[in-house]
């Protein structure tokens, strides 16, 4: 599974700082993980279960910066399923 241009204008965005995003997205359900600079570091794709949990696609970012700053290495892994 990858994610798509449409997802990743959503995940490109920033957010409140370390926290859980909960969204939904066309017929999806989302929850990401932030780092303390608000990005998304660790997302859930699928669809809610009765207890919350997210059943579906488990997804880490890499993301890798220079000591100046910039960013030289961005994408997303699919870790497999969530449960």
């Amino acid at each position: 599974m990858e994610i798509g241009k449409e997802l990743l204008k959503v995940l490109n965005k920033r957010y409140e700082p370390s926290g859980m995003i909960e969204l939904r997205f066309k017929n999806k359900d989302l929850a990401f993980k932030t780092d303390d600079e608000g990005r998304p570091i660790l997302l859930f794709i699928g669809k809610k279960d009765d207890h919350g949990h997210i059943r579906g696609e488990r997804f880490a970012r890499v993301l890798r910066s220079a000591p100046d700053g910039s960013i030289f290495k961005d994408h997303w892994d699919h870790k497999g399923k969530a449960s």
